[in-house]
This record gives structure tokens, sequence and C-alpha cells, in this order.
């Protein structure tokens, strides 16, 4: 009997094969004790540890300069808010006579080895798989944890660089990677939350390291600071075996699966015919409009993330005479505000889609704009806040809140426009993104250097909101949830079909008239 075009329709939406459309899915494992939800774990817990590696220096360095020694004067603050008490840091001073220009390279040298891999990684992943760059990437990182302590001691600010440089290297694969596997493990209706659950990992480690670092700095064993690179060495070293041996590359490979997970989760993103692994199609992505679309949103999220993050509270002392970090909970109480709210937004993104309300594209571009458009509001809400410690810091934690809507946005949108080269469109984002990211500590210093007043913060507010907009509207005039053509497997030189049925119906078309898959095949990544 035919099968009625709006149906075959409905069945590929934006370009995607809708699992419960699908009879041979109906049967769909409803055991929460799931081979893809324990891969989901895994990465989460990766991502995690690898922000852990990330940050943990910042809260180190701090106990690791003597601070006496450098000091040549009293610290530039604005007179605005006067009638505040600065409080004051009575711990002891550490071992190394650093300045602040020294320290700036020191905490850099680790972004400097992670963003000249991300592009690499994000190829290499492409050809050879994914987790056992992951893996030992993250296992190279925990490794040389253990070597801060002796590198800082014995080789000073250069030995300590090289050794960050080296972690930053290790960490490099963490995001492509996860990305790459994500594309083989999960399926299209469920990407916003199992994404948004993984890249959540990232708040998840910062919430864990800076408070934990603290009480390692002061009370740890081994003079304190070193312990911080002790412990937590020891915990990815730990993790990073554990995902070698458990984890594997897709459910196609995996040994333990269940035979029901293992179809649904191939027939959902793949279909049934086999098809070479095609190579990475650089031209038609650098002429990809929804492409630049995730680029720029990845951009100026990472610029605005990187001044609400970093600037604010050093806004709070110089201007509140107020120190944040001070206090552990406190400091740690946006990035927690930024996970529930990304855990929340992704379920709400994933009805979205499965409601059959809103396709893909409207469903990124809604939820990207919550992430993108209300920090960029919290930020010219923070320059008029005036001396209110207690209002500025609400506004902090609700405006880095709500940047948690971006991992069901743009973060996850990589999946939707090409599921077979997520990881390279990753890789390149990201990248990109950190180099951003970097110019927002730069601008910052450059615009309050010695004359830290609230008109000069307020220009440092609405020009990290100025790029939250700007490339936030740019996402929703250029960003797609459609497959992209240059994704299509039709394209392909295809292999014998696995299974085949002479009333199969004939596919979908994309929306640019290209036919859309009913098959393409995980195994594409088996090379």
């Amino acid at each position: 009997m035919p099968i009625r075009r709006s149906k075959l329709n409905q069945r590929y939406r934006d370009g995607h094969v809708l699992v419960w459309e699908q009879r041979e899915l109906q049967d769909k494992p409803g055991c929460l004790h799931t081979t893809r939800y324990f891969v989901t774990f895994m990465l989460f817990l990766g991502m995690a540890n690898a922000y852990v590696m990330r940050t943990n220096m910042s809260v180190a360095i701090v106990a690791m300069v003597n601070h006496t020694a450098i000091s040549k004067g009293e610290e530039i603050l604005d007179d605005e808010c006067g009638d505040r008490e600065l409080e004051v840091d009575n711990g002891e001073d550490g071992e190394f006579p650093w300045s602040s220009s020294l320290q700036g390279y020191i905490l850099s040298s680790f972004f400097y080895g992670y963003v000249i891999t991300q592009i690499p990684f994000g190829i290499l992943a492409k050809k050879f798989g994914a987790m056992r760059f992951l893996g030992y990437g993250m296992l190279i990182n925990s490794v040389f944890a253990f070597l801060v302590p002796v590198a800082a001691r014995e080789g000073g600010v250069y030995g300590l660089c090289a050794v960050r440089f080296i972690q930053g290297l290790g960490e490099g694969p963490i995001v492509p990677c996860t990305h790459a596997l994500l594309a083989k493990w999960i399926p299209p209706n469920e990407r916003s939350r199992m994404g948004a659950a993984v890249y959540a990992g990232a708040q998840f480690g910062t919430i864990i390291s800076m408070p934990l670092s603290g009480l390692l700095a002061e009370y740890g064993f081994s003079g304190g600071w070193p312990s911080i690179f002790y412990v937590f060495g020891v915990v990815g070293t730990i993790w990073s075996i554990a995902f070698l041996i458990l984890v594997y590359e897709e459910p196609s490979t995996h040994p333990r699966i269940d035979e029901r997970e293992k179809r649904y989760i191939n027939d959902s993103l793949w279909g049934t015919d086999v098809v070479k692994s095609p190579p990475i199609p650089f031209k038609a992505i650098l002429k990809s409009l929804p492409f630049y679309a995730i680029l720029f949103a990845h951009m100026g999220h990472n610029y605005g993330y990187e001044t609400l993050m970093t600037e604010l509270p050093t806004y709070m002392k110089q201007v509140l005479r107020f120190s944040l970090k001070s206090n552990g909970l406190l400091s740690s109480l946006p990035y927690l505000a930024m996970w529930l709210f990304s855990m929340f937004i992704s379920v709400v993104a994933d009805w979205m889609i499965s409601s059959k309300r809103f396709s893909h594209t409207a469903t990124r571009k809604i939820i990207n704009s919550i992430g993108q458009y209300g920090p960029g509001l919290a930020l010219i809400a923070a320059s008029y806040t005036g001396c209110d410690r207690a209002l500025t810091l609400a506004i902090l934690t609700i405006g880095v809140g709500l940047n948690g809507g971006i991992y069901s946005g743009f973060k996850i949108n990589h999946l939707d426009l090409t599921p077979r080269f997520a990881g390279f469109l990753m890789a390149i984002t990201n990248c990109s993104a950190n180099l951003a990211g970097l110019l927002a500590p730069i601008a910052a210093g450059n615009l309050i250097n010695n004359k830290p007043t609230m008109g000069q913060w307020q220009i440092v507010f609405f020009i990290a909101a100025f790029v939250y907009i700007i490339c936030g509207t740019f996402y929703n005039l250029f960003g797609s949830g459609e497959r992209q053509y240059w994704d299509n497997p039709d394209n392909d030189e295809k292999k014998p079909s696995l299974s085949s049925s002479p009333n199969a119906p004939a596919p979908a078309r994309l929306s640019n008239g290209n036919t859309n898959p009913l098959a393409i095949t995980a195994s594409e990544s088996r090379q």
C-alpha cells in the first residue's frame, strides 16, 4: 500500500529520521541502565575532569605566589564605593616571587596548547576514531599534573609553562572527540538533553574545583598547593583508564551492548544501508552559512563568558571592594546556576522537537537566544547596579545561569547539520572561540589599566554585551537545524545493503532538493 507523501515528510523532518516513526524501533529499550547512558555519564565525568585541570591553576597560583615580595604599593582601587570594606586575605605567602604579568603567562600557557590541537584532533578523530584520542589525551593531561610542583620548583616559570602547555595539548581532544562520540551514540531526539548533560560537566568540574582547590591549598599535604595537582591528577588518571577500558567507539563495536539498543541507536542515526566514509567536504563547509552561524555564536559566547567569569569578580573587588573569590560557595554559585538551568532547558528543547510543535531549526534558535541574549542583557544591567553587592551578584548568577541555554542551542547544533563531520566542525568553532575568549581579559585589562572606574567598567560590559547580542542575532538569521546537503550519503559510494525491502518508501528530500538518507551507517568511523 503506498505511503502518503505527508507521512514521509513527517518521518524525515529536518533531514533526520524520526525515531518514533520507525516501525522497527518500536521496541525502544526502556531500561535506565542502557549503554548509551553510561557513555554519556563517562563523557560527563571526562568534561568535568577537563575543566578541573583547566581551572585549578587559577586557585593554586594564589597560594604559590609570595605577594609580599612582589608588592610595590597598594593595589589601585576605585573610591566610588569607598564605604565598602575590602576583605583582607590573611593567608600565608607562597614561595614564588612572580609578578602579575608572569602569572598571566603561566595561566595562559595551558590554553595555547589547548587551542592549537583542536582542528588536528578533529580531523584525526574523523579518520581514526575519537575514543582513544580522548582517553589517551586526558591520561597525558592527568599524568603531567603530577609534574607541576616539580616543574615550578626546579624549572621556574619556563618549566611550569612547559608542563601546563603539554597539559593543554593533552586536553585538546576533549571537545571535538566528545562531539564525535555523541554523534555516534545519541539518537537525534535525545541530543539536547544528552549533549547538555555532557557539556554541563564543565560547570560541575568548576563547582568542584574552585572550593576543593582552596581547601587543599590551605589544608592539603606536601605544602598545600601541590596537593591540588596530586589529588586531581589521581582522579583524572583513574577516569582515563576506566574510559579506555569501558567505553567503545560506537555501538556496533561494543561487545556487551543489548542488541535492541544497538539496533535502536544505529537505525535512528544511520538507517540500515552501509556507505563508505567520505572525505571531509572542506569547500562546502566553508561556503555554508549555517556553519558560520555556529562559528560566530560560539566565538561570541566565549568572549562574553570569559568577561562574565573572569572580569566581574575583578569588578566586585576593585569597585565594590568585595572579593568574590574569598568565598568558595559564592564563587561557584553562577556555575551551579548554569549547570542546573542547562539541564532544565535541555529537557524543554527535546520536548519542543519530539512534540512536533517546533522544528529543529526553531528550537535551536529559541533556546540559543535565551543563552546569548540573557547574559548580554545581564552585562548591561550589571553596569548600572552601582555599589549594590547583592544585586550585582544576583545579576551575575542569573546571567551565567541563562548562558546554559547555549548547550541546547548552537553547542549541539553541529550534530544537526552533519552527524558524520560534527567532530571536525566542533574543532574549528571551538578553536576559534577559545582564541576569541582570550581577547576578553586583554581588552578589559587595557580599558581599566590604572583607572578602574565605574565608567571604564561600563565600557567593558557594553562591549561584551554587544558581542553576545550581535553573534546571537547572526545565528538567528543564518542558523539551521536541518542536515546539510554536503552530508548527504546519497552522494557516497555505497556497499551492498544490509537489509532492503522492495516496498521501502522513496527517500524524502532535503530543503535544497537533494535526497535525504534513510540510511547512513555508524560503521563509517570504523577505520
